[in-house]
Formats: structure tokens, sequence, C-alpha cells
């Protein structure tokens, strides 16, 4: 999950370049069984473990800008099942 949410971030300037690997996601959480109602209780445990992770670090400019990032993957996991 950090290995995959690392490289989205590094690539944020390039959405489509990522693109394929983001298809073979969608398709491997859709084989585990994931559904759609389960991407908001990650994304805000995500944004929980950050938040204690960065300690003062943590301020809502990083707040949100780690909430796009989730909410742009996983609106583009969903368009690919």
């Amino acid at each position: 999950f950090v290995d995959m949410l690392s490289m989205i971030v590094a690539r944020l300037d390039r959405p489509d370049t990522v693109a394929q690997e983001i298809s073979q996601l969608a398709r491997s959480h859709e084989g585990y069984g994931v559904k759609p109602e389960h991407y908001q209780f990650v994304g805000e445990a995500l944004l929980w473990t950050l938040e204690r992770g960065l300690g003062n670090d943590w301020n809502d400019d990083v707040r949100r800008a780690w909430s796009a990032c989730y909410d742009l993957l996983t609106r583009s996991m969903l368009e690919k099942v």
C-alpha cells in the first residue's frame, strides 16, 4: 500500500504514467472482494496513520493533499472495475 502510494505521489504531475498500475491494482482489489464502500474506511485509516506518524508536520494542507491523492486514486480504481 505504501509503495503504491509513494509511486503515485512521485508521479502526481503525470497521472497517465500510473494508469496501467491503477488498472491492475483495481482488478486485484476486486478479486480480493474489496467493495466500493471499503475505500472510505481505508482512506480514514490512512489519514489517521499519517497524522500520528507525521506529528508536528501534519497540518491542514498536508491533510488536504493526502485526501486529494487518495480520492483521486479511489475514483480511478473504481472507474476501472
